[in-house]
């Protein structure tokens, strides 16, 4: 028997609750009903009626709704509920154990600011980023005062009932919302059977800017908020998906106990081919492929053993990857992005790989298209995967951390001085400096660079230049 009847979500304006209803339609068996109890309307604006239940019916014996919903033979049905909603149900849920609770929360100050915006523009879900409507709020204090005690106020209530009756919720943050594992974990924990695939991506962030950006009046803001770090006023929002350790394309020596753990988009084939020469070997004959299991074999085989990374420059990173995986159509270039690219985005490249009449004037065109869809794609406003080849390369880092980070760290301008001496402190006896790598692709990036490209993309990969010391790319 199952432990639940029914559900709420106990949420606020802009907290992601419709991101979170939607991905609960998603499952078998689940419905969710919207705001049932929302004094203004029923379930959604513009309808009369929920379950069979007018709106009129509802103000008269609001426990009717509540039993529709617990009884619906459809399946496990439930509803979001807001503070200032009818205030008549909130003991009949809290006090049934067979209720389930799932709190939904988010950063006040994200929750206060995106809805101003959304006043501001009547935009309340985007579900296609070229409709996004633009506004910035106005900070006023004492408004954002009052908001914070009410949501804190109502979340104080939640916790001293649900602790005083025994009970306990399933607390979700704004921020695990794209999660797949958390929220297959609360389809578990409501006790039903389905699990999502993926998590859906019909609706986009609307607003993956800093919060500084999102305000007319930052300097009141910052003011008002003095000493309450906890805000976050200077994050800039990561809707970047986390990376695993992604071990099986790590690549080990043959004898030189080192270790290459790749960042996509960087010097691959020139570390690949550096530590094949080491020990005199193909490329192809370097252990690649392996499992956790077949790395920590070849560790214990070679004591003493040393891994590394190589970073590459943001620009030069995002142009190589251009250059390979979209502006090529050949092996290994990503055909279906590239023509979603070129259809959806108007990204302005040949149907297929580019012939003699194009040039760096295209080329820089093409290059500018292309990052404007990187910078939409790591905020989440695309359906388009965020692949590593363009991810962030602190969050491939960060995904190193889950199997274990590598000894040293490069950037590629490193690599002719600091691979051969880190060879030598494992013991081999003289190794080669590596080759660059050849990255110029149809238009070489010194042609199509300048102070406005560098600025593009340093606003897009801000946590990289930020987290690496990156200053503006050099063509040396």
């Amino acid at each position: 028997m199952a432990d639940f009847d029914y559900f709420v979500v106990f949420a606020e304006m802009r907290t992601g609750s419709n991101f979170l209803e939607t991905n609960l339609n998603a499952l078998d068996g689940v419905t969710c009903h919207g705001e049932a109890f929302n004094p203004h309307f029923i379930g959604y604006p513009n309808r009369s009626e929920m379950l069979g239940i007018s709106r009129e019916a509802r103000d008269e014996d609001p426990q009717a709704l509540i039993a529709a919903v617990r009884d619906d033979a459809g399946g496990m049905g439930g509803f979001r509920y807001f503070h200032d909603h009818d205030p008549r149900v909130l003991d009949t849920m809290l006090d049934d154990p067979r209720c389930a609770k799932i709190v939904l929360t988010r950063n006040p100050l994200d929750s206060y600011v995106s809805w101003k915006i959304a006043q501001a523009t009547g935009q309340w879900k985007l579900t296609d980023v070229k409709r996004r409507k633009a506004a910035q709020a106005r900070f006023d204090a004492e408004e954002f005062a009052a908001h914070v005690e009410a949501l804190q106020g109502f979340q104080r209530l939640l916790l001293h009932r649900l602790q005083s009756s025994g009970q306990t919720a399933f607390y979700i943050a704004y921020e695990d919302l794209h999660d797949l594992s958390v929220m297959n974990g609360l389809a578990q924990w409501l006790g039903v059977a389905a699990r999502l695939d993926q998590i859906d991506q019909s609706l986009k962030p609307q607003n993956p800017i800093p919060m500084t950006e999102k305000v007319s009046n930052p300097q009141e803001m910052t003011a008002a908020l003095a000493g309450l770090d906890r805000f976050n006023l200077t994050r800039t929002p990561n809707f970047e998906p986390r990376r695993g350790p992604a071990v099986p394309t790590y690549l080990a020596a043959v004898e030189t106990p080192l270790l290459y753990m790749p960042v996509r988009g960087g010097p691959e084939e020139a570390v690949i081919q550096w530590l094949a020469t080491l020990d005199g070997i193909d490329p192809e004959a370097l252990p690649r492929k392996m499992t956790q299991k077949d790395l920590r074999q070849w560790k214990r085989r070679h004591p003493g053993h040393r891994s590394f990374t190589v970073l590459r420059h943001p620009v030069a990173r995002a142009h190589h990857v251009f250059c390979t995986r979209i502006l090529d159509d050949g092996p290994g270039s990503f055909r279906q992005i590239r023509d979603t690219l070129r259809r959806k985005f108007k990204l302005p490249i040949p149907k297929s790989a580019p012939g003699d009449g194009y040039d760096a004037e295209a080329h820089r065109a093409a290059f500018l298209g292309f990052l404007d869809f990187i910078k939409m794609n790591l905020a989440g406003q695309t359906a388009i995967r965020v692949d590593g080849a363009w991810g962030t390369q602190a969050q491939t880092l960060s995904g190193f951390a889950d199997f274990a980070l590598p000894d040293l760290v490069l950037r590629e301008d490193e690599m002719a001085t600091l691979l051969p001496e880190m060879a030598r402190r494992v013991g081999h006896a003289a190794p080669p400096a590596p080759l660059g790598d050849d990255t110029a692709g149809p238009v070489a990036l010194a042609e199509i660079y300048d102070a406005a490209l560098e600025e593009r993309v340093a606003d897009i990969y801000q946590r990289d230049y930020m987290m690496f010391g990156f200053g503006a790319w050099r063509a040396d």
